[in-house]
């Protein structure tokens, strides 16, 4: 029988949503209305350090990330005792206030969903990073990984950019 009323719209992509120990995901989020916030320098920076931070407070490991001007892009491996969801919500509003701080504004700067993707035992957790912090070629800001400012892969020695 179907449900009478079918969840749609953010409630819709949550059905089925799983947050395994171990497990390495892709995630993605954008700003409401996919406005630019990230376009400026020091907005980009303070989001930049705080999203680093906050993971760091959790159990998982950040393998790759790329701020974009109008999204974000990790990967992560959950640790046992912190879930996906908690993290994501704990980047977004840490990476949200201290870009307003820096940009004088309030409220929500992020739209209220993210799209997360468990990478399977057959995907490489390498190729999935590299795919990640490729992100600002493939827009055309930069011509090479190393020429964007905003992205990290624990395979990279940061001494040596």
């Amino acid at each position: 029988m179907l449900h009478p009323h079918p969840r749609r719209g953010h409630r819709a992509l949550r059905i089925g949503r799983v947050s395994l120990p171990n497990q390495v995901y892709v995630v993605t989020f954008v700003t409401r209305d996919r406005i630019g916030w990230f376009r400026d320098f020091a907005t980009a920076r303070a989001a930049s350090a705080s999203l680093v931070a906050t993971v760091g407070a959790t159990d998982a490991d950040l393998l790759a990330w790329v701020l974009m001007p109008d999204h974000a892009h990790l990967l992560l491996k959950l640790g046992s005792r912190w879930p996906l969801q908690r993290i994501v919500q704990s980047v977004k509003a840490a990476m949200a206030l201290a870009a307003n701080r820096i940009l004088g504004r309030r409220g929500p700067l992020w739209a209220r969903a993210y799209h997360d993707h468990a990478l399977r035992a057959d995907e490489d957790v390498v190729a999935a990073a590299r795919y990640i912090v490729r992100n600002p070629v493939r827009a055309g800001l930069a011509r090479r990984c190393g020429d964007y400012a905003y992205w990290d892969a624990v395979w990279i020695d940061r001494r040596s950019r």
